[in-house]
């Protein structure tokens, strides 16, 4: 759909948006996989957190609140039509957020995050470049990367987890991080390509009215659930290899443990992917992001 094209709805037309509606437009329950993903970044990055206090809060609410909340204000903009078909209820569909309104909040926040990224230094700043940008492409045409059920994942999971996590490496100790951290950024990036799958699992009936190819469209539920389960897998066997590669046989222990308790939560998923899968997202994916950090604090001091 065109960014700019108004959505009609059948609804009393307000002149300006509500407040609540505006905090839920920018989803405050997505903002912390990004958070986290930097502070693994700073911890990974061998510096003492201390030393850089302010670094550390201004990119976390940077990765969070700003350029999370502006990704979602972007993406809802984007997908009003399709909301329209699956949760009507939503901010711009329900007309609590009228006109454009939608698409002003995104693009004042998509200035402010490149104000607050500047603060960052030359790092910080490429970096939430390259977020905006990703959020842009992830939800607006002509590129419009959600279409696809293989790239939209895989740009959303990187721009969630291995960017921010890089980023707070670089910032805290100015400079690139070590090949092990981005290494270990990237595969954790890379499993969340199956998060982001089962995010898509609550909107199959508008993604499929609407030419969205996500993968519980196209493949079904059951399957989806299936790639989604080993996408988020593999990385993390990879990992649990290479942290016993650097004689880190410990910390790979504890993600070995995480990823046990994980492949007990994919089981129940499997048995019914659709209703289990906000069980999932609830349960599964705190044991993924545990064994971020884990990986994280084995990190610090390789390759430095």
């Amino acid at each position: 759909m065109s960014v700019t094209s108004d959505l009609h709805v059948s609804r009393e037309t307000r002149r300006w948006p509500e407040p609540r509606a505006m905090l839920r437009l920018i989803k405050p329950v997505t903002w912390f996989p990004p958070m986290w993903a930097y502070l693994c970044g700073v911890v990974s990055s061998g510096a003492s957190p201390y030393d850089h206090l302010f670094l550390v809060a201004l990119g976390v609410i940077l990765a969070g609140p700003i350029v999370c909340g502006m990704s979602q204000a972007a993406n809802d903009w984007c997908d009003r039509h399709v909301d329209a078909i699956n949760e009507p209820d939503r901010p711009i569909p329900s007309g609590r957020i009228p006109g454009r309104w939608g698409l002003y909040i995104a693009l004042t926040m998509t200035v402010l995050g490149l104000i607050v990224g500047y603060q960052l230094g030359p790092w910080g700043f490429g970096a939430t470049i390259l977020a905006v940008a990703a959020a842009w492409a992830y939800s607006a045409e002509p590129i419009r990367a959600k279409k696809s059920g293989w790239w939209g994942p895989g740009l959303c999971g990187l721009a969630y987890e291995t960017l921010p996590w890089v980023t707070g490496a670089a910032v805290v100790a100015a400079g690139a991080p070590s090949p092990q951290v981005i290494l270990i950024a990237v595969l954790y990036g890379l499993g969340a390509h199956g998060i982001m799958t089962l995010n898509d699992f609550k909107a199959i009936e508008g993604d499929r009215a609407t030419g969205l190819r996500s993968l519980p469209v196209t493949l079904g539920p059951d399957r989806a659930a299936r790639v989604a389960c080993w996408i988020m897998a593999v990385p993390q066997v990879i990992v649990i290899g290479l942290l016993t590669y650097w004689d880190k046989p410990g910390f790979a222990l504890g993600v070995m443990a995480m990823l046990a308790v994980q492949f007990g939560a994919m089981r129940v998923l499997l048995h019914d992917p659709e209703g289990k899968t906000p069980w999932y997202q609830g349960m599964g994916i705190l044991f993924y992001i545990s064994g971020m950090m884990i990986a994280a604090v084995a990190l610090r001091g390789i390759g430095g």
